[in-house]
Formats: structure tokens, C-alpha cells, sequence
């Protein structure tokens, strides 16, 4: 596959959980905290309040290019 995409969700810290990454493989119309943030590590009632602190991308790359450019730079 010469196109890696994946959504990316940076959470900040809440309560008494720490900051964390979150990647996953979702469509971009599914580029969101609900969707990218497994486990949840926060109950029910706070899920809402984390989400909305979350930062998610959509991300597109391209494997071919990042190689040959690698090739390249290597060479």
C-alpha cells in the first residue's frame, strides 16, 4: 500500500489521567475522539468533557515517497 493514512488524536492531561497519543486506521469522516480513543480511559459522564479536549488530524502519507527520499538522501 503506497498510502498510509491514520487519524491521530493528541489528548492533554484530565483529572487524574495522564496526556496521551492515540492512532488509529478510520476514515477521515471517523477522524475523532469517539472513534480513535480505545479504552477510554475516562467513565461515561466525563467522556464528552475529555473528547472535546482532544486534538484529531487526519493524516495521509506516502510510503513510495518517504522511501525514495530516503534512498536519495542515503546514497
Amino acid at each position: 500500500n503506497s498510502e498510509d493514512v491514520r487519524c491521530k488524536c493528541i489528548c492533554p492531561p484530565y483529572k487524574d489521567h495522564s496526556g496521551h497519543i492515540y492512532n488509529k486506521n478510520v476514515s477521515q469522516k471517523d477522524c475523532d475522539c469517539l472513534h480513535v480513543v480505545e479504552p477510554m480511559p475516562v467513565p461515561g459522564p466525563d467522556v464528552e468533557a475529555y473528547c472535546l479536549r482532544c486534538e484529531c488530524k487526519y493524516e495521509e502519507r506516502s510510503s513510495v515517497t518517504i522511501k525514495v527520499s530516503i534512498v536519495n538522501t542515503s546514497v
